[in-house]
């Protein structure tokens, strides 16, 4: 049964059926085999261990945050916009926190070699992010996009992103320095 509507015009009734558009399906149904065939290859390679090098967690933070400032000169957001940004960031930093806390790191305690994995839950969480993601999309999309515009939402996932590889990056850096000198330590 289709959900309706029921409105009256000068005492006639008439009733207005919602339907679902096929591209909808579509679009849900390839998002769920791309997200599937990633979760695939990233859970068959989360087994494997690969190096950690501290003196490369910066790199990536600070090219995105090079990315993300551009953007921002070029196309600032206005008004609540800096606000909404900033909200994000700090969502995004605190979940990031939280991500990094799930990455698994490893230390050789003959050779002091660091090394890291990926724990299921960093991986669900991900998944989480994607589902939020794309509940936010069909709501948007169920309310005419609610009058939100898409530059801003672009700056908010920015943001958002900005703080989530950050600080996932930091925590890993300083739990394995951390880790790295108490090692050294017990030597």
């Amino acid at each position: 049964m289709l959900p309706c509507n029921t409105t009256r015009q000068k005492g006639i009734a008439s009733v207005q059926l919602q339907t679902i558009q096929p591209h909808q399906w579509i679009s849900y149904a390839s998002t769920a085999v791309v997200v599937g065939i990633v979760l695939f290859f990233r859970i068959r390679r989360m087994r494997k261990v690969r190096p950690l090098r501290l003196e490369r967690l910066w790199l990536f933070p600070v090219i995105y945050a090079a990315l993300a400032v551009t953007l921002y000169v070029s196309h600032p957001p206005h008004g609540f916009g800096w606000l909404y940004c900033t909200l994000a960031l700090l969502v995004g930093a605190a979940l990031g926190w939280q991500r990094g806390k799930m990455m698994r790191i490893h230390i050789d305690p003959e050779t002091h070699a660091l090394n890291q994995s990926q724990s299921p839950a960093a991986i669900l969480f991900i998944v989480a992010l994607i589902a939020i993601r794309m509940v936010a999309r069909a709501v948007m999309a169920k309310n005419g996009g609610g009058g939100f515009d898409a530059l801003l939402l672009t700056d908010i996932l920015l943001a958002f992103a900005l703080g989530l590889f950050t600080l996932q990056r930091l925590e890993m850096y300083l739990r394995a320095r951390r880790m790295l000198e108490e090692a050294r330590a017990a030597r």
